[in-house]
């Protein structure tokens, strides 16, 4: 295997340049090469448990809010008990907090943390205590006020597993492994026997989307406070997303539409719908590849200005074809499908910031890295073979200089190079040569 060899010394050293000399050649490359100044990312972070596991946290990160790519999974399990309806957010003490429900029965909450969204420890359960015993206890959600307040909205009902109504609950301070929680307070103009409430602020506006337990449809209320009072301003099938849904959850993504996830539970599907006229309609419900039918309630986590920006890399030698993996291996294709298979978020190299990485928008995580001097696709397993084989020094284009060049980290005498459509990595010496390995970043 590749990797294991002496690291390059990278460029050999010069006269030092003048100070403007060295701004103009700063510009010339920054303008070249557009990701090498600070990119910035929205990273989406699922939480969710799935129909096979009640038990077991299972974590998805996805760069543009529809392809998830499995960063953890099984990646919590609760000290006893179960893991349902997790709701993940990050908090200001840098950690990023699960709240979930613990079990069919009872009136506690569980609360895990992770510092990295991958590593998950126990915090604590939330015993919670009402005018009414508390029978079950479910669909806990974080909400985050614009206040500072950290809130949870939970599902609470008598008996049976009947009469839910919505409550939220504060914490007394932002230390959330010791904080107290206010008592329940009830969420007003939500009647009895709704769920799943799921709620998010635009300017005074509180918007909850809820589950109404009777006719099995998702609604949607406003107030101007967060416990209400909510006046219904969607009922029945009013956005066309059927019924037998729940679940749902919301995330305003960078073009501004707000979009909603949510449970098709009785066919075991899992879909999105989008609004781009402040929640007033909807589009069309479509499902969310690769985790329909595999996970079950769950919340998605928006992180912005995350480094690495998105790109497709064109061949100089084969113009119109570009870099995809298929079945885990590098190759240039004209007609790529699925389209994000020729998707590459291009990070700070993982041995070397000055450098790149290239990681897939189809599977975040898995990285291109060189392995017997063939460019294959593979998850990052944190060892530095690893890293030092999945990072490259971008240069000048070898055949044209507005285009650029990869030349491998560990092997700087070898660059990534297009043969009969494969990518290996190889020595450069001939105009054909200098030709195949040379690419250009264009729009995603």
């Amino acid at each position: 295997m590749l990797g294991t060899k002496k690291q390059g010394t990278g460029l050999s050293g010069g006269h030092r340049p003048g100070m403007i000399l060295l701004l103009g050649l700063l510009l010339v490359f920054s303008l070249a090469f557009p990701h090498a100044a600070k990119a910035d990312t929205s990273v989406y972070t699922i939480s969710a448990f799935t129909n096979t596991s009640e038990s077991n946290l299972y974590m998805y990160q996805s760069y543009d809010a529809t392809h998830f790519g499995l960063l953890k999974g099984p990646a919590y399990a609760p000290p006893a008990d179960l893991i349902r309806d997790p709701s993940i957010m990050k908090h200001t003490d840098g950690l990023y907090y699960v709240v979930y429900t613990t079990n069919w029965s009872g009136s506690t909450i569980g609360v895990a943390s992770s510092p990295d969204k991958v590593n998950w420890t126990f915090v604590r359960n939330i015993s919670l205590s009402a005018p009414f015993t508390i029978a079950h206890t479910w669909a806990p959600e974080w909400f985050k006020d614009s206040d500072g307040s950290v809130n949870i909205v939970v599902s609470l009902s008598p008996g049976n597993y009947e009469h839910f109504k919505s409550y939220a609950i504060t914490a007394s301070d932002n230390q959330l492994s010791s904080a107290s929680w206010s008592a329940p307070v009830v969420l007003q103009g939500i009647a009895p026997n709704y769920i799943d409430t799921f709620i998010v602020k635009t300017g005074p506006t509180y918007h909850a989307f809820t589950k109404n337990e009777t006719t099995k449809y998702i609604e949607y209320a406003t107030a101007p406070s967060l416990t209400g009072p909510y006046t219904f301003k969607g009922t029945g099938d009013w956005a066309g997303w059927g019924s037998w849904a729940e679940g749902p959850a919301l995330v305003q993504l960078d073009n501004g539409a707000w979009r909603i996830y949510f449970d098709a539970y009785a066919s075991q599907k899992y879909y999105y719908s989008e609004s781009f006229d402040g929640f007033q309609t909807w589009s069309a419900k479509q499902e969310i590849p690769g985790l329909t039918g595999l996970v079950r309630h769950m919340t998605v986590l928006k992180e912005t200005g995350q480094p690495g920006d998105v790109h497709r890399i064109e061949s100089y030698s084969a113009q119109g074809s570009y870099i995809r993996h298929y079945d885990y291996k590098a190759r240039l294709d004209a007609n790529v499908i699925p389209i994000e298979d020729s998707r590459f978020r291009i990070v700070p190299g993982l041995a070397d910031a000055s450098s790149i990485s290239l990681e897939s928008v189809n599977y975040p995580g898995y990285y291109l890295r060189h392995y017997d001097y063939a460019i294959r696709l593979e998850k990052d397993d944190g060892s530095s073979t690893f890293r030092h084989d999945a990072t490259f020094k971008q240069v000048s284009g070898l055949a044209n200089s507005s285009w650029a060049s990869y030349a491998s980290f560990n092997y700087p005498s070898r660059y990534l190079r297009q043969i009969d459509g494969q990518l290996r990595l190889e020595t450069i010496a001939t105009d054909s040569e200098r030709a195949d390995a040379t690419f250009r970043e264009t729009a995603p």
